[in-house]
């Protein structure tokens, strides 16, 4: 049997495992020690998806069995988080300057913001999204005293008139979304990360 971390070879002995389920059950708890977890498993080339767990977890272990795993650490999740402050502290600083660029004609500066503010939502709902997996981090990423979804219900209406407002060309009100409404919200994104 072939045995992958984190696209890593692993050599490991089996002892009484018979099932990639039994393989799967000791894995998980090492991870659950280490406060790591399963996030991706691939059997044989093939992506298993939650709705077929069962079925490969009574499958037997063959010589030519590949069982690949991507695995997350509580320590990378608040590694993900420590690496996107000074990212979201800037983005939140530039907002403020995103008015006088749309009114002195410095578009593809402010298109490059946009753009910068998109992915940096991206990442970091990414990463909220596998903090879930962890309860020690998960239940500190409150947001204005909101939960990371609540906080995103009310964020994401703004995030929608400000697309709005981009397609339309209303540089009046992209200015003052991104300077009253998003940059306070990224300042209270950065203050959660900074507790964390």
């Amino acid at each position: 049997m072939d045995f992958y971390v984190n696209n890593e070879k692993i050599d490991i002995v089996l002892e009484n495992e018979k099932t990639v389920g039994d393989v799967l059950k000791s894995f998980e708890e090492e991870c659950a020690k280490n406060k790591a977890t399963t996030i991706n498993i691939k059997l044989n080339g093939k992506n298993i998806g939650a709705d077929e767990f069962d079925s490969i977890f009574t499958e037997p272990l063959k010589d030519d069995t590949r069982l690949e795993l991507v695995i997350v650490t509580q320590d990378e999740i608040k590694s993900a988080f420590t690496a996107q402050l000074s990212e979201c502290d800037s983005l939140s600083n530039e907002l403020l300057e995103l008015p006088v660029k749309l009114q002195s004609g410095k578009d593809k500066e402010a298109t490059v913001l946009i753009s910068k503010l998109a992915d940096f939502i991206e990442k970091f709902c990414h990463t909220a999204t596998l903090s879930a997996l962890f309860e020690e981090i998960y239940s500190k990423l409150l947001i204005d005293g909101k939960s990371v979804n609540d906080f995103f219900q009310d964020f994401s209406e703004i995030l929608n008139d400000f697309e709005g407002a981009i397609a339309s060309k209303d540089t009046v009100l992209m200015g003052d979304l991104a300077e009253y409404e998003i940059s306070p919200r990224l300042q209270a994104i950065a203050t959660t990360i900074k507790e964390l």
